[in-house]
């Protein structure tokens, strides 16, 4: 069972590696190796402040990577979120569709927010495409938006409305139910 829970303090060295791995910095916004210093700032950030949101994503209760909402506004009702498993071995087995769900839930049934946003690489094509499937809209594409390792990157923005997650909602959760990730 794929489940979300609160950031603790006994985290921090873990979560300093897992944002180091090959696999998830590649697709990360951030150039170069994260020092322990940044880490720590980085991590007081983000268990206090109040435009964010991060959780350890647990399977069975072992923590495989981390999930996070940003740029929080609810005068504007809106946030962007950011996912991204650490553990290799669970990769396409429907872990990432089970954040989704969990995150889209958390946003739209217990915050009440209208609006999810998420950008991903272009070249990152299996996790925009997973959005898709669970309602995302592409609505922009951020050519040459962020330039790492000396190249610049193109990156898809997306983006799910309230009214949109309401009418797919039970569907998604009986699928991912089926599977067991529920």
């Amino acid at each position: 069972m794929i489940t979300l829970r609160e950031l603790l303090p006994e985290d921090k060295d873990r979560i300093l590696s897992w944002r180091n791995l090959p696999h998830v910095h590649r697709y990360m916004y951030t150039e170069r190796t994260i020092t322990p210093e940044e880490h720590h700032r980085w991590f007081a950030g983000a268990r206090s402040d109040a435009t964010k949101k991060y959780w350890v994503i647990c399977s069975d209760d072992v923590g495989i990577g981390i999930a996070n909402l940003y740029d929080i506004s609810h005068q504007h009702k809106r946030c962007s979120w950011a996912f991204y498993l650490a553990s290799e071995d669970v990769r396409g087995k429907g872990v990432g569709g089970c954040v989704e769900y969990l995150v889209m839930s958390h946003v739209f049934d217990k915050q009440l927010l209208n609006k999810l946003c998420c950008e991903v690489f272009l070249a990152n094509e299996p996790v925009w495409q997973m959005h898709k499937r669970f309602g995302f809209q592409q609505e922009g594409l951020y050519r040459q938006h962020v330039l790492k390792d000396g190249r610049f990157h193109d990156v898809v923005a997306l983006a799910i409305l309230r009214e949109e997650w309401l009418a797919i909602r039970q569907s998604i959760q009986a699928r991912l139910e089926q599977r067991g990730l529920l």
